[in-house]
């Protein structure tokens, strides 16, 4: 199955320290990016969206930076898995912190991609008073 890679990008004005727990803990993302998170053995997450189960592999994570989930396949024949990084980014210029996501799935539907985020990222928002 073809995928495709969506990037964006959001400010928040929040610092990376304060930002990081809510992209790279269970408790923190379940807060605004999924309904519920629990750790599994071997960096393993279980993350539950519309009651559905996605087990998804921490496969890199930078203090302070980014962190990166890489979703198992459900179907032995493909073996590009779907993943999602966010990036947590400070403009030297003007100091302001910027979340880039990077969705990489078989949702090829920009729009339908573009809300999702945005729904996420206004959660994440109220919750960090950005």
């Amino acid at each position: 199955m073809e995928k495709y890679k969506f990037v964006t990008e959001f400010e928040l004005r929040s610092s990376p320290k304060v930002l990081f727990p809510y992209i790279s803990t269970p408790s923190g993302l379940e807060q605004w990016f999924a309904e519920k998170v629990t750790v599994l053995p071997d960096h393993r997450y279980d993350f539950y969206w519309d009651g559905d189960s996605h087990i998804a592999r921490q496969t890199s994570i930078r203090i302070n930076k980014s962190v990166r989930f890489d979703f198992e396949n459900t179907s032995e024949d493909d073996l590009d898995n779907n993943h999602v990084e966010l990036k947590l980014e400070v403009s030297d210029l003007t100091q302001t912190t910027f979340l880039r996501v990077i969705d990489y799935s078989a949702n090829k539907d920009e729009d339908e991609l573009n809300s999702l985020w945005n729904g996420f990222i206004d959660n994440l928002r109220e919750i960090v008073g950005s």
